[in-house]
């Protein structure tokens, strides 16, 4: 079996480590197009484009400090060490990736510099196959070469969303997705309209309170947040529209502005997939999708990463294993139609609970349930369940004490049970 793997951040390095690791799989390429891996954890400066004309492909900001605690943040079989923290910077995220791709021999898979233009599937008599196209940046030169199966893994971090705001093209101030966020001196005394109260909104939204006039911030959160913010920082319901210099809200209320700054996530995006490929992204709805894995019309293509609210490594790790376990022939995948009827019906059992199509994806408490389905059908050692019990507990915490949660110290007792010290009392729990 001859594997291609596209990206070499967290998700991509995972694959790799399991396919390496399968006696039946002859060749695994890792295309990276950038200059080192760690995807999204790789810090720069620069915004916009690199020097080859490609969008640059992280988000990351110089004071990042993961959101989650390390406890839950490593894989399965190789943990985050090295910290008395629980929520560590970018740097130490990527050195651990660094080290994690050291131990298991993956860096001779990684081409840097590969630019992935096109991934088509072709019909052969020894049944479908790949024809990926990538181009070597430094040269110039693009190749083609022949593979078994694919793995996509690029990410959902690049590519920012824009919402639809009224007025907002005629804004006359300045207007700033996150993913172009470095440093909060740009906003040195100016009033800063925040939209979206995810991760990165209220984390940076906090973080420039310090240099801010008067930050804004804009979400539709139903219960009113329980942190305290700084006294520049003022909650607003939804934009309505943006006339002028001004920003008028859901209320009727009415704000001057300087800058628009849109924390409004980002787009799931494969512009090197031929459409025979078969894969559609529609309001931000991945399909078809197997357990939000396995291409259905395509079934030796997966994507591995797609589901958020997630402790990411640990499902990339079991996503990977779960997949090769169907290449390998311990289990085998159900029929197409089984697996487009088992599809849908999730469709439809999400959306009568409540989610959109937009949050086809997302996982949150859900997470343990998508966990066990993997490992069951796999024939998978499941994931501990106290990984998905200390997510929730950090995310209550994240939306409850958003100025202090990070000093927070989780300890993992066993599978089941942890201990947290908390920041604000500083101690002991235990929650089972």
């Amino acid at each position: 079996m001859r594997v291609c793997v596209v990206g070499a951040g967290a998700a991509g390095l995972c694959s790799a480590r399991h396919l390496l690791a399968e006696p039946l799989v002859s060749r695994v390429d890792i295309l990276e197009q950038s200059s080192g891996l760690g995807g999204t954890w790789v810090y720069t400066e620069n915004v916009g484009y690199d020097d080859f004309g490609l969008p640059i492909h992280t988000s990351m900001y110089k004071s990042l400090r993961t959101n989650l605690p390390k406890e839950v943040m490593g894989f399965p079989d190789f943990p985050i060490k090295g910290s008395e923290k629980s929520y560590i910077s970018a740097k130490e995220m990527l050195n651990f990736l660094d080290r994690y791709a050291e131990e298991h021999n993956v860096k001779k898979c990684i081409k840097f510099k590969h630019h992935v233009q096109m991934i088509k599937p072709k019909q052969t008599p020894a049944g479908e196959l790949w024809d990926v196209t990538y181009k070597h940046l430094a040269t110039g030169l693009s190749t083609t070469r022949e593979y078994d199966y694919v793995f996509v893994c690029n990410g959902h971090y690049n590519t920012p969303f824009i919402p639809n705001i009224p007025g907002l093209k005629n804004f006359e101030g300045e207007v700033m997705h996150s993913h172009d966020y470095r440093v909060p001196d740009v906003f040195k005394d100016k009033n800063v309209l925040v939209i979206g109260a995810g991760p990165s909104g209220l984390d940076i939204a906090l973080e420039i309170t310090s240099v801010c006039s008067k930050v804004i911030l804009s979400h539709h959160i139903k219960d009113q947040l329980k942190s305290t913010f700084p006294s520049n920082l003022e909650q607003k319901p939804d934009v309505v529209r943006i006339e002028g210099n001004a920003a008028v809200f859901q209320d009727g209320t009415t704000e001057q502005i300087d800058v628009v700054f849109l924390c409004t996530g980002y787009l799931y995006n494969f512009p090197f997939l031929h459409e025979s490929c078969d894969i559609v992204v529609e309001d931000n709805c991945v399909e078809p999708l197997y357990k939000h894995v396995v291409n259905i019309r395509h079934p030796s293509m997966c994507f591995i990463g797609v589901p958020y609210y997630v402790c990411a490594f640990s499902m990339f790790d079991l996503q990977v294993r779960y997949f090769v376990q169907s290449m390998n022939g311990s289990f085998q995948l159900p029929s197409s139609e089984q697996m487009m009827q088992h599809w849908e019906m999730e469709k439809s059992e999400r959306l009568a609970r409540g989610y959109t199509k937009r949050q086809a994806h997302m996982m949150g408490p859900d997470q343990g349930d998508y966990y066990v389905s993997l490992s069951d059908e796999g024939q998978l050692s499941p994931l501990p369940p106290v990984l998905t019990a200390i997510h929730n507990d950090s995310s209550l915490r994240f939306l409850n004490d958003l100025a202090t949660y990070r000093l927070d110290v989780y300890t993992v007792i066993d599978d089941s049970r942890y201990k947290c010290q908390r920041a604000q009392d500083m101690t002991q729990s235990q929650i089972i």
